[in-house]
């Protein structure tokens, strides 16, 4: 089965009245863990952006706490499922000023993550671009964000 475009998927909903498009979204809640994360971002989440931040902040702190230490290579898959975590939730969110905050505190807590990242050159990697990527990213936002959030930049590159 080939999936229809998004055209042609909002020209059908134009179609339906209401209560067969709220069955529509709650049977498309009950199949993918993500489609549920979005409606409820969209629904509960949407209105306070920075409510939403800090959720997603103590999530990410939660989730560097229960790294493993032992070695390098689980300390890197940890570190690649939070920062998918972040991305999925900054996609949520489409808003490039909640993607910078999230990713800048995300390079904080890698920054001072112990071990120190610094004897490893895959997470020294993995910090750089994203470092690189925050850099871009600010550009797009508007002159006083990008002063406010170019200097935090400076603050956490190594």
């Amino acid at each position: 089965m080939k999936a229809a475009t998004v055209v042609q998927i909002k020209k059908e909903l134009q179609h339906r009245n209401p209560d067969e498009i709220l069955q529509l979204c709650l049977r498309l809640a009950r199949f993918k863990k993500e489609n549920k994360e979005l409606l409820t971002y969209l629904l509960f989440e949407a209105d306070s952006e920075e409510g939403y931040i800090e959720t997603v902040k103590t999530e990410v702190d939660e989730q560097f706490e229960l790294i493993n230490t032992n070695s390098f290579f689980y300390i890197k898959k940890s570190v690649r499922k939070i920062l998918r975590t972040i991305k999925k939730y900054a996609r949520y969110s489409g808003n490039k000023e909640t993607e910078v905050a999230l990713l800048l505190y995300f390079c904080v807590k890698l920054r001072d993550f112990n071990p120190s990242i610094k004897r490893n050159t895959t997470l020294m990697n993995l910090y750089q671009r994203q470092v690189d990527y925050i850099q871009k990213k600010i550009g797009l936002l508007h002159e006083d964000l990008q002063y406010d959030y170019g200097l935090l930049l400076d603050e956490i590159k190594i």
